[in-house]
């Protein structure tokens, strides 16, 4: 098929969870004959490490840059608009809206969008040239307040509640207009369906499990992992909630635990503020493979955000044993005990550790259990066999009309 992709980020290199989804639904898709149009718009500069990461699976990749995030025009947006301030920060952009235009002209068997915050450039191209479009939400966007606003100041609370009744509004109307719709959980899907009073797809995350399937990570070596985004607001919490509350609580029962803290963005003020020598921090680490051999456990503290987490599924396939929260494990169909370790409280996630990391053979049981969920469930083969039914179902759809 032929299949024009929309997305308001470059999916490489796959510093997030949104990015490595996209990177590897892109890839799996090409593998199996699909050619692809990608068109981004990019807060970041195309470099020659991207192009030649993302052009092998493409036919065509199209990059238009994206206004500064304090422009007048997006301040203003972001104020005064009709659509809410991720949607504005993303949109109104003529360059984007006229390239997508010129795109359209072309026959299409799959129109792909991705995230609703990213449609208002092309919510006029679509209504004029009446063309159907699939669209993915990777999270229900207008619940996750929490997580788009965690970095506000108090005084700011007026405008989330506005923002929030801003992005309720906009979802109602965006996702109104899509001929299908996609979910990356049972739980979103469920909620769209609500929202929209129609059915949703579901396409879950997934992980490349061949990748990971030789890592062997070291059970004995009493250290935990956790690796984050950190332009990603549950995962600033996550590592102030762990270090503030719960790896005290951890080395006071055993002061032998360490901790390795990686990621993209990570803060650089935080070396300062807990200057821990149990504490190792790392940047972006671009071969996760390297600190998961080197781990016990993954440790994932999350009390906010949404979807199912890459991060936790990664650790998966690596065959470590996660310790976690209902949020960190949202989105699988896990068992607290076999699959992981789980606990809501900064108590009981220390004792939960410092417990653990004494029994390694217990954290084999739990790290093959998890690996052997994640290769059955959510390598992105399955994901992209579930994307591929949908597209199928469009194109016959689309035939049928044709015929009639």
């Amino acid at each position: 098929m032929r299949i024009l992709w929309t997305l308001p980020y470059l999916p490489w290199p796959t510093t997030s969870g949104g990015k490595t989804r996209e990177y590897h639904l892109l890839r799996n898709l090409a593998a199996r004959g699909h050619r692809i149009t990608l068109l981004v718009q990019s807060k970041t500069e195309l470099d020659d490490t991207t192009r030649a990461a993302l052009e092998p699976w493409l036919e065509r990749l199209i990059v238009v840059p994206r206004r500064p995030l304090r422009s007048v025009r997006t301040l203003l947006a972001v104020a005064f608009a009709r659509p809410p301030m991720l949607a504005s920060a993303n949109g109104f952009s003529a360059q984007l809206a006229q390239a997508f235009e010129a795109l359209l002209q072309e026959p299409w068997d799959v129109i792909q969008i991705e995230h609703s915050y990213s449609f208002q450039p092309f919510e006029a191209p679509l209504r004029r040239a009446g063309k159907p479009f699939i669209m993915t939400e990777h999270n229900l966007e207008s619940g996750l307040g929490a997580a788009s606003y965690l970095q506000f100041p108090p005084w700011a609370r007026p405008f989330t509640r506005f923002d929030q009744w801003r992005y309720r509004r906009w979802e109602k109307r965006v996702l109104a207009q899509t001929s299908e719709l996609i979910a990356v959980t049972e739980d979103d899907a469920k909620g769209l369906a609500r929202l929209t009073s129609r059915a949703t797809n579901l396409v879950v995350n997934g992980v490349d499990c061949d990748y990971y399937a030789k890592v062997c990570p070291d059970r004995y070596s009493r250290r935990l992992l956790f690796i984050g985004n950190y332009e990603y607001g549950p995962n600033l919490d996550a590592v102030q909630w762990a270090l503030e509350h719960i790896m005290p609580r951890v080395w006071r029962l055993d002061p032998l635990v360490r901790l390795t803290i990686g990621g993209y963005a990570l803060p650089e003020h935080w070396r300062e503020r807990w200057a821990d020598p149990r504490i190792d921090w790392l940047g972006f680490v671009p071969d996760l493979r390297t600190v998961q051999n080197e781990a016990a456990i993954f440790f994932a503290p999350l009390r906010q955000g949404g979807g199912s987490k890459l991060k936790v599924l990664e650790a998966m396939a690596a065959g470590l044993a996660v310790v976690t929260t209902a949020q960190g494990c949202s989105g699988l169909k896990v068992d607290n005990g076999t699959h992981y370790l789980g606990c809501e409280d900064a108590q009981g996630l220390a004792q939960l550790l410092a417990g653990a990391i004494e029994q390694p053979a217990q954290l084999a049981k739990i790290g093959e259990a998890g690996r052997a969920y994640v290769r059955q469930y959510h390598d992105w083969s399955v994901s992209a066999t579930q994307l591929e039914g949908i597209y199928s179902r469009v194109h016959q759809h689309k035939d049928v009309q044709v015929c009639v």
